[in-house]
C-alpha cells in the first residue's frame, strides 16, 4: 500500500507534466480563422496549402477571410471573427487605441522599397515640397497613412498643409488616374500596377522615409488559449519568408497566380520585397511606438497607448 509520500511524489510528478500530456493536440483549436491581403507571406502560405498542411495531424480546420487592407481586417481581429491576420504599421496603432482585443506577435522588418507617393501624368510636383496645398490619396489608419505624414515632415511640412483624401486603394487607384488627387501614397502591387501607367511618376519611395514595417497579430484571447498554435502558425511563415528570399521567380508565379495580376508586375514587387519574419524586438517596438506617438500628436488615435503593452514573447525554435 502507497505511503503518504509516495502519493505526495505521484500527485507532484503527475502536475509537473500534466501540460506536456494534455499538448497542443489534445489545447489546440478545432479551427484556425486568418485573414489575409492579396499579397505577402500569408498568400503565398494560402496557396501552398501549407497551414493546411501543418495542422492536418491535429484536425484542425484553416479557415480564410479575405481584405482588401489592414483596418477592416483588425476590426474582424479585435472582435474575434477571425483569430490570426498581418498589416502594416498603423491599423493596428488605430486598433490598440480603440481598445482592440489583440497582439503583436511576430514582425516583418522592411525598410520601404515596396511603398511609393505616386503622381499622375502632366503632374508639375518635383519634390515632397511641392505637394504643399495638394490632395493627395491615401488610405486611413494603414501604413500608407504614416507614410505620407512622414514624407511631409521629411519637406518641413504639417499635415494641414494638404487635403489628405481617404481612400482604400481601388477606389484611390480610380481618383489617381481620373485627376482626382494629386498624389497618391501606396503599397505593392497596388504600386507595382499602378507605376505602370502611361507618364506616372514616383515621387519617393518609403526607403529614407520611413520604415515600412509589417506585423504578424492575433486575438488576445485565441493568443491566450492556444500559444503552441499561434507559435506555430509564426514558425510556418518564418520558414515561408526564408524560401521565398531564396525562390523569388517562383514567389512572382504563385503571386500572379493568386491575383490575376500580369507576372512581369508581380517580379517587379517581389524584386523589392523584404522576406522575414522576426520576434517583435525592443528596437522594433521602438520603431512603431514612433509611428503612435506621431499619430496621437496629429490628434489622429484619441489617446497615447504604449505599443510594448501589447507584444506578445515569441521565442522562434529555429
Amino acid at each position: 500500500m502507497p505511503n503518504r509520500r509516495t502519493i505526495l511524489t505521484a500527485a507532484a510528478f503527475a502536475a509537473a507534466f500534466l501540460p506536456l500530456l494534455q499538448g497542443p493536440a489534445l489545447g489546440a483549436p478545432k479551427e484556425i480563422r486568418i485573414g489575409y491581403q492579396k499579397n505577402g507571406l500569408l498568400l503565398i502560405a494560402k496557396q501552398r496549402g501549407l497551414f493546411e498542411k501543418r495542422f492536418a495531424d491535429q484536425g484542425i480546420t484553416i479557415r480564410w477571410a479575405e481584405f482588401s487592407f489592414g483596418p477592416p481586417l483588425l476590426e474582424a481581429l479585435g472582435t474575434g471573427s477571425i483569430d490570426y491576420g498581418t498589416t502594416g504599421d498603423s491599423p493596428p496603432i488605430f486598433a490598440q487605441a480603440a481598445g482592440a482585443n489583440l497582439l503583436y506577435v511576430a514582425a516583418q522588418p522592411a525598410a520601404g522599397s515596396g511603398s511609393a507617393i505616386l503622381l499622375p501624368k502632366g503632374s508639375t510636383i518635383r519634390s515632397l515640397a511641392d505637394l504643399k496645398g495638394k490632395r493627395v490619396g491615401f488610405a486611413k489608419g494603414s501604413s500608407s497613412h504614416n507614410l505620407t505624414i512622414a514624407a511631409l515632415e521629411k519637406a518641413d511640412l504639417t499635415y494641414s498643409d494638404v487635403t489628405p483624401v481617404y481612400l482604400p486603394p481601388a477606389d484611390a487607384r480610380a481618383a489617381f488616374d481620373r485627376g482626382s488627387i494629386d498624389a497618391w501614397t501606396i503599397w505593392d502591387p497596388y504600386y507595382a500596377v499602378a507605376e505602370q501607367g502611361d507618364g506616372v511618376r514616383i515621387l519617393a519611395t518609403g526607403k529614407g522615409i520611413a520604415p515600412q514595417n509589417s506585423y504578424l497579430l492575433a486575438n488576445r484571447d485565441f493568443t491566450q488559449r492556444n500559444p503552441e498554435t499561434v507559435a506555430a502558425i509564426n514558425e510556418v511563415l518564418a520558414e515561408v519568408a526564408r524560401w521565398a528570399a531564396e525562390n523569388r521567380d517562383e514567389v512572382a508565379r504563385v503571386l500572379a497566380e493568386a491575383t490575376g495580376i500580369d507576372r512581369a508586375i508581380q517580379t517587379r514587387a517581389v524584386a523589392r520585397t523584404e522576406f522575414a519574419v522576426t520576434p517583435v524586438t525592443e528596437a522594433i517596438a521602438a520603431e512603431q511606438q514612433s509611428v503612435a506617438d506621431r499619430f496621437h500628436a496629429l490628434g489622429l488615435i484619441p489617446r497615447p497607448i504604449a505599443v510594448r503593452d501589447i507584444v506578445w514573447a515569441w521565442k522562434p525554435t529555429s
